[in-house]
């Protein structure tokens, strides 16, 4: 744990000697991440900033508990990663950066059912993925984790409504 503690660091000091450079060279537009930006920030949000990972989710799968996790999904995650949570229908999700992630991924799925609470809780800084700790009930947030658990195949959900007008 030390280890990748004084890794981030490092890593961070790097980051903020090059940081200018990267402007000059680059301006501020929005890019797509590297590949190797992307794996270290997999690691150390899957290691380092993502909390709650031996939590487990109180709530046991049934077709009421996954209705309830869709019907909870569809009032507050829609916008940003569709009806199918994969983004399907959402016109910005691969503009920004970075991208809204497909949340059947392999990087999402690989949470822990606990660290998936974490994140719909505190959100996720920089992304632009909100927390929802008191806008959302616990009962809530555990359904839709059970959700996340059970998504649809890709574009069988149909795509969501505030987008088609």
């Amino acid at each position: 744990m030390i280890r990748w503690i004084l890794i981030s660091v490092l890593i961070f000091v790097l980051g903020l000697s090059v940081w200018p450079l990267f402007i000059v060279a680059h301006g501020m537009k929005a890019q797509r991440p590297g590949v190797i930006e992307d794996r270290v920030m997999l690691r150390m949000k899957h290691n380092l900033f993502v909390g709650n990972r031996s939590q487990r989710n109180p709530i046991r799968l049934s077709p009421e508990t996954l209705a309830d996790g869709k019907e909870a999904f569809s009032h507050y995650c829609v916008a940003c990663h569709g009806m199918d949570g994969q983004n399907t229908g959402v016109p910005f999700a691969d503009r920004m950066s970075p991208p809204v992630p497909s949340l059947a991924s392999a990087e999402i799925q690989s949470y822990t059912d606990g660290q998936l609470k974490w994140v719909i809780d505190n959100g996720i800084w920089p992304s632009g993925m909100p927390g929802s700790k008191g806008t959302l009930s616990d009962e809530e947030i555990w359904s839709i984790v059970i959700y996340l658990r059970h998504l649809p195949p890709a574009g069988t959900a149909g795509e969501p409504e505030m987008y088609s007008h």
